[in-house]
C-alpha cells in the first residue's frame, strides 16, 4: 500500500460536502439547483443553457463560482449566500458514528472546503461534530481560488504551518486530491470517482476512514 518509513502525521483535513455526510442525502443536489437558479436569475444565462454552462465552468475553472467570477465578474459573496440558502437539517441529522470516529483521532482535525464558513458551520452543527474541528478553511480563506487550484492547497499549508507530508486529506473528488498528492499529502478518497494515481486509499464511506487511520496512525488514535 504505502511507505515503509511512515511520515510523521500532524493534521487530517476533511472536505465537507458529500464527504462528512453521504452524497445520497441530496444536499449538494439542492445546492447545484440553486447554482443554476443564480445563473439564470442573477447573471441572465438562459435556463436551457445553464446546465451546460455550469458543466463548462466546472471543467474549465474547477468550480461554478470561479467560472462566474472570471467570465461574468460576479460578487462571490453574493453567489455563496444565494446557493447555500438551504437547511442541512432537511437532508440529514446528527451522526453519532462520525462523532465517535472523530473522537478517536488525536491529530489536528481541520475542514478544507470550497463552501463558505456559514454553510460549513450549519452542516457541522447538524451533524453535531463542530467541536472536533480546530479550524475551518473555507473558500474565502483560500482567496476564492477553490479546489482543485494548486494555490488553494499551498495556502492551506501556510495557514497550518505544516509541510504536505504531515497531512492527510479526505475528499470525495479524485481530481481534488491531485494537487494534495503533488504536495506530499496522503490522500483518501470517499466514494467511487474512478481510479487515480493521486489516490492512496479509496473507501466507500467516511466511516471506513477509521480502518485506514488505524494502519497509518498506530500511535495517534485514542483508545
Amino acid at each position: 500500500m504505502r511507505h515503509n518509513n511512515r511520515p510523521y502525521y500532524r493534521c487530517i483535513l476533511f472536505d465537507l460536502d458529500d464527504t462528512l455526510y453521504p452524497r445520497e442525502a441530496g444536499l449538494m443536489n439542492a445546492i447545484y439547483e440553486r447554482m443554476l437558479l443564480y445563473m439564470v436569475q442573477k447573471v441572465g444565462i438562459p435556463a436551457d443553457d445553464a446546465p451546460l454552462k455550469r458543466r463548462y465552468f466546472y471543467q474549465e475553472y474547477g468550480t461554478t463560482l470561479r467560472g462566474l467570477v472570471e467570465e461574468h465578474r460576479i460578487d462571490p459573496l453574493d453567489f455563496l449566500e444565494f446557493v447555500h440558502n438551504v437547511n442541512p437539517a432537511d437532508f440529514f441529522g446528527a451522526s453519532p458514528p462520525l462523532k465517535r470516529m472523530l473522537e478517536t483521532i488525536s491529530l489536528r482535525k481541520v475542514i478544507f472546503t470550497n463552501s463558505d464558513l456559514a454553510h460549513c458551520r450549519r452542516v457541522l452543527q447538524v451533524l453535531d461534530v463542530q467541536a472536533h474541528f480546530e479550524l475551518i478553511i473555507d473558500i474565502k480563506e483560500i482567496n476564492y481560488l477553490s479546489k482543485p487550484h494548486p494555490l488553494a492547497y499551498r495556502r492551506v499549508l501556510e495557514l497550518l504551518d505544516l509541510p504536505g507530508e504531515s497531512c492527510i486529506l479526505v475528499e470525495d473528488s479524485a481530481r481534488n486530491l491531485i494537487p494534495a498528492k503533488d504536495l506530499g499529502m496522503t490522500t483518501i478518497l470517499i466514494g467511487d470517482s474512478g481510479p487515480s494515481l493521486a489516490v492512496d486509499y479509496a473507501v466507500p464511506t467516511i466511516f471506513h476512514v477509521e480502518k485506514i487511520l488505524q494502519n497509518l496512525l498506530p500511535d495517534a488514535l485514542s483508545r
